[in-house]
């Protein structure tokens, strides 16, 4: 398989960064010169830390034929920022390295959830997924937290635990987005499966069918990926383009020193 240029680049910069830096001179009585020397190096570490993410993301996107699947770089690169925060601050199951995507980019009639297996850098299902009623047609464009919006929500979620409901086997979802998906469990925002989520619907009405704001799937492929899925994994429903969508797990600092804890690089 060739690796893509930008991948090559940036894995050249992060041995260049590994390269041990010059000395900083400083006297040993010098406050001034001491807070420089730290400063040098907290950049140097931060340099560091990002060459490694990015080519961590690079590779790992590249070898779970993420690419062809149809699946952007810069959505798996948000999700994978979300999940080692998460991860670190004891929120997702460390046992577990199953990362669940949904591009609401893409239209509804097209697959647009990916769980992968983060460790083994494979992709485990992509399958299709339903958005709210309210949320649009084809394709998914208004969102809410609010309770009987009956429309999807953005941003991270934990997985909780299973139950058996009126759709069968069904996975109950912590909201972690403050003012995007942190109602959820009030809502009864759960993964289940439903009817309506098949490629006949599509067929017949030219879109997905819809749900009261659950991430529906198919009914053939549902238990499967909610015993996949379960008990604190990380699932990241990305906003479309034209949407806003700010969250604090997006933030590239806290995600660089999280990513480099949960891979041991400090």
């Amino acid at each position: 398989m060739r690796t893509p240029t930008a991948f090559a680049c940036l894995s050249f910069s992060l041995l260049s960064l590994f390269c041990p830096p010059k000395a900083i001179p400083a006297a040993k009585d010098n406050p001034a010169a001491d807070n420089t020397a730290e400063s040098a190096l907290s950049e140097n570490r931060r340099a560091i830390y990002l060459a490694a993410f990015e080519q961590h993301t690079l590779h790992t996107y590249a070898l779970a034929g993420l690419p062809a699947s149809g699946l952007p770089l810069d959505v798996y690169r948000q999700a994978l920022m979300g999940y080692y925060q998460l991860q670190k601050r004891g929120l997702a199951n460390p046992a577990k390295n199953t990362l669940t995507i949904i591009d609401f980019n893409r239209s509804s009639r097209l697959k647009r959830l990916w769980v992968i297996d983060l460790q083994k850098s494979r992709v485990v299902h992509h399958t299709l997924v339903a958005h709210g009623i309210n949320t649009g047609e084809e394709f998914a464009q208004a969102f809410s937290n609010r309770v009987g919006s009956e429309m999807s929500s953005l941003g991270f979620y934990v997985t909780s635990h299973t139950y058996t409901g009126k759709h069968g086997l069904s996975l109950r979802l912590r909201g972690v987005d403050p003012n995007y998906n942190t109602n959820a469990a009030s809502r009864a925002v759960v993964v289940h499966g439903a009817d309506y989520v098949c490629e006949e619907f599509v067929q017949r009405h030219g879109r997905l069918g819809r749900s009261q704001g659950c991430p529906a799937l198919p009914m053939k492929e549902s238990s499967a990926i909610i015993r996949t899925i379960k008990d604190g994994t990380v699932l990241f429903a990305h906003a479309p383009s034209g949407v806003r969508y700010d969250s604090d797990w997006l933030e590239l600092d806290p995600a660089l020193q999280a990513f480099a804890q949960v891979k041991g690089l400090n």
